[in-house]
Parts: C-alpha cells; structure tokens; sequence
C-alpha cells in the first residue's frame, strides 16, 4: 500500500520488523516533495520511532490475526492469557506485554494480536476497573474542585483522582491516557 495510506492502529512491515502506527501526518512543506511522518512501536522491542516515508513509498501491511482472551493471572516475566472458545492457555513475556501489565487484573478480556502464529501484541480494552490501594484520606464536599491528587492502584499503576476519591474504592480508567474516569459501579 501507499505510505499516504498510512492509519493509526495499522500493524506494518518495515525493515523486517513488525511496527503499529501511533500517528501518521501528511506534510507538505513550501516548495518540497510532500511526505508522511510516522511514529511507530516496534512490536518486537516496544521502542517508539519517527520515520518519514515519501509519499511515493511504498510500505507492506502486515496481516494479523486477533484473538480475544481472558488474563489469567502473572508468574515472574510471563503473563497468562486463555482463549475462551477453546480454552487453550498462552503465556507472553513482559517484552511483549510491556507497560499494559498496569491495567491487567484477572478476567479482563483482551485482544491478543498474532502474526504467523506467534503473539506479537495484546489490546487492552478502552477502559478497566482497578480497586485503589493507597491515597490520602478523601474530604467531604471536595467535588467542585479540580484539584487532584495521586492514587495508587492494585496494579501499581499510580493515577491522579479527584479528592473525594477514597481507599478500598473502585474506579474506571482510561487505558489509551492513564487517566481518571469514573468510579465505577
């Protein structure tokens, strides 16, 4: 495909890595040749990189394969994921399951992505519910504020809550920034 074509989420082939597009820009600078500024992950090592393709580029789609599949639980480095049409059980690395780790708890439901059989990639869903361990104690009345303050999840994953926001309670976040949604039902 043309690199003009280029999306965020695709998953394509480039210097035999396999690379997902975070964002893709079409510039045209004054009185140059017009190209496409992409960042990408590397699928391999999770490094984000910038690359400019012209636009006369071409680039290889890569053809993925998705599962949905439910996280077990974690062991060391390995994460373990079971695919509830089968319940056929796979375990990924941290290499590949990177930072996402924060926002897995037991039965949530992923996307697992492969390419020729092998896990590349996991999907986390937009949101998840994470029960918050440790915060300063919440104040009566503090809900017309903006005012924040940290909280830590029973992940690790640490987020900013809104003041009235207390420990022992459950709260939805955000898995694409990481931030605050609601608290949770």
């Amino acid at each position: 495909m043309n690199a003009n074509d280029l999306r965020p989420g695709m998953v394509i082939r480039h210097n035999n890595e396999l690379f997902s597009i975070h964002k893709a820009e079409h510039r045209t600078p004054g009185n140059l040749r017009a190209f496409v500024q992409a960042r990408m992950r590397n699928l391999r090592t999770g490094a984000l990189i910038d690359h400019r393709f012209r636009s006369t580029d071409t680039v290889e789609r890569a053809m993925l394969d998705e599962t949905e599949m439910q996280y077990l639980y974690s062991d060391g480095d390995s994460y373990f994921f079971m695919n509830t049409a089968n319940y056929e059980q796979i375990h990924l690395h941290k290499d590949v399951v990177l930072d996402r780790a924060l926002y897995l708890v037991p039965d949530v439901m992923i996307k697992v992505v492969f390419f020729e059989g092998n896990p590349v990639d996991v999907q986390l869903p937009a949101t998840v519910d994470l029960k918050v361990v440790e915060t300063e104690p919440g104040m009566k009345g503090a809900s017309a504020t903006n005012v924040m303050k940290p909280a830590t999840m029973e992940t690790g994953l640490i987020i900013n809550v809104p003041p009235f926001v207390n420990e022992g309670e459950t709260i939805r976040v955000d898995t694409a920034e990481g931030t605050y949604l609601e608290r949770a039902k």
